[in-house]
């Protein structure tokens, strides 16, 4: 008897016993910001997780179906943490700021490496594009929604709004690698050229206390 084929079918459990639907998930996502979305495969992600393939289907009618549900998921992740943070009440602008400067230092809020393959995938894929366009009108509108709630005229609010937005596209998209001592410094400077106004001591208590 060939003892090491029977152990390999004993790890490859049929069925849905040894995998969950958030397991084909968490592999879809990893692949895709690893490896890009034509990695992302049934077979793939079966050896990935070392389970039969058909279990796959226990969850997904196909493939097609596990990709809307990474693109929901960085949806929910993503969009859902800045347009809720830039949301949140606060009582200055540049404590609401600092709300919204929190999606940026934990990837369990913002996952950045998600954000660019989402972006990649969108190059060649125009129904992604099209939500990541979507995805992107939602959260300007909740930043340029913000400064509005503190009195900014809807022109300057949205060009606010833009400017929080891209810079921290612009530091990804650049690898710029900041340490907590580069941002405590840095911090309160982003504040006044984001918002226009100086941070007070209790502002910048705040912002410390996040990074």
């Amino acid at each position: 008897m060939d003892i090491s084929n029977n152990s390999n079918s004993q790890k490859r459990v049929r069925g849905a016993a040894r995998t969950t639907r958030e397991d084909w998930v968490a592999a879809g996502l990893e692949t895709l910001i690893t490896e890009g979305v034509d990695s992302v495969k049934v077979a793939a992600l079966a050896e990935r997780l070392n389970c039969a393939r058909s279990s796959f289907y226990w969850y997904f009618k196909d493939r097609s179906a596990l990709l809307d549900a990474l693109l929901d998921h960085w949806q929910e992740l993503n969009t859902h943490s800045i347009v809720s943070r830039a949301g949140r009440a606060a009582q200055t602008i540049n404590l609401a700021l600092v709300n919204v400067f929190e999606c940026w230092t934990s990837d369990t809020i913002f996952d950045t490496r998600l954000d660019f393959a989402v972006r990649e995938w969108a190059r060649r894929d125009e129904a992604v594009r099209r939500a990541v366009g979507i995805s992107d009108d939602a959260r300007l509108d909740a930043l340029a929604g913000m400064f509005l709630r503190f009195g900014f005229e809807p022109g300057e609010a949205a060009v606010r709004a833009r400017v929080v937005y891209f810079t921290q596209i612009g530091y990804e998209a650049l690898d710029t690698r900041r340490t907590r001592k580069d941002r405590a410094e840095t911090g309160p400077h982003y504040l006044l050229c984001m918002t226009g106004q100086p941070p007070t001591e209790s502002e910048l208590k705040a912002l410390r206390a996040l990074l």
